[in-house]
């Protein structure tokens, strides 16, 4: 949906970018291995610089931003609860969690290297929510405060020349193309994964399709899926992109509870269970994603 999206905003049909950019991540995958398949999604991050480089462009004003982050205004009715969760749904998203330990087993990471992947994973963590930021605050600083009502992604690029110059609309829409390509591929990957994983089958990106035919055929049947779904006529792009990353929201609570119970299990971490600190964040976590999901739910029923 996102290829589809951002694409359009070039003037280029969803006919022609999907079913290309549907083989473009089949072919990286398939013909790849777990090295080549992790330097293309290295380069890839680095292009989510161009939402940050936007985000100056447009000039806001810093003050105001600083004002609304500290005390931020807050309406807890059901479009901001469902808006909340979608965000963490797409920041925390349950498939992450599958695709970084998959993806630790695959590159052969040791014990030893414990460390090292965990500073990888909070400087991630970090990145994402800086990436997150400017792009809130680029839509906010144009299309909100221009009273700019938007049904689709090349609505929102087009709005943007006007208003901050055709290079903020470009880059926008290069950002959403980037983070596209890069979700079609890493998304079906982890779905392959954990499958395989539970049914004791191969699956790596290190093997040819003849050696793990039943993870190969996996990812290829959800890309063709996927890209199937969303070349039927009049589908709806930014729904389907937002409603998405709500129910990975929803979902999420019950994902992270079972991790929480198998980190402090003594017997299979070792000197690896969690900390008291990580403890504490963790299950807050978890419960203020619960009391979101109940409360956006009880609020639209009522």
């Amino acid at each position: 949906a996102g290829i589809a999206a951002s694409m359009e905003i070039f003037g280029i049909s969803k006919y022609i970018s999907v079913p290309f950019g549907a083989f473009f991540v089949w072919w990286l995958v398939v013909k790849g291995s777990y090295k080549s398949v992790e330097k293309a999604f290295l380069v890839a991050c680095v292009f989510y610089l161009s939402y940050i480089i936007s985000g100056f462009i447009v000039k806001p004003d810093w003050l105001e931003i600083k004002t609304a982050v500290l005390t931020p205004a807050l309406k807890f009715d059901t479009g901001m609860l469902t808006m909340a969760i979608g965000i963490v749904g797409t920041t925390i998203a349950p498939w992450m969690q599958f695709y970084l330990q998959s993806s630790i087993v695959d590159k052969g990471l040791k014990a030893e290297s414990y460390k090292y992947a965990r500073m990888d994973v909070i400087f991630g963590s970090i990145t994402v929510n800086v990436v997150a930021f400017f792009i809130i605050m680029l839509c906010a600083v144009t299309l909100f405060q221009n009273g700019l009502k938007i049904d689709t992604a090349k609505d929102a690029a087009l709005a943007l020349a006007p208003l901050a110059g055709n290079y903020s609309s470009w880059l926008f829409a290069f950002g959403l193309l980037n983070a596209s390509l890069f979700a079609a591929s890493i998304l079906p990957l982890s779905t392959a994964y954990t499958i395989c994983e539970a049914f004791g089958w191969e699956s790596s990106l290190n093997t040819k399709f003849v050696e793990a035919p039943q993870f190969y055929g996996l990812y290829s049947l959800l890309i063709f899926l996927g890209a199937g779904i969303i070349l039927l006529p009049n589908v709806p792009l930014i729904a389907i992109m937002y409603y998405s990353q709500v129910i990975n929201g929803i979902l999420l609570p019950f994902v992270l509870i079972f991790m929480l119970l198998l980190i402090n299990d003594e017997r299979i971490m070792g000197e690896y269970v969690n900390g008291k600190l990580m403890n504490v964040i963790s299950w807050v976590t978890v419960i203020i994603l619960i009391g979101l999901s109940l409360t956006m739910v009880i609020s639209a029923l009522f």
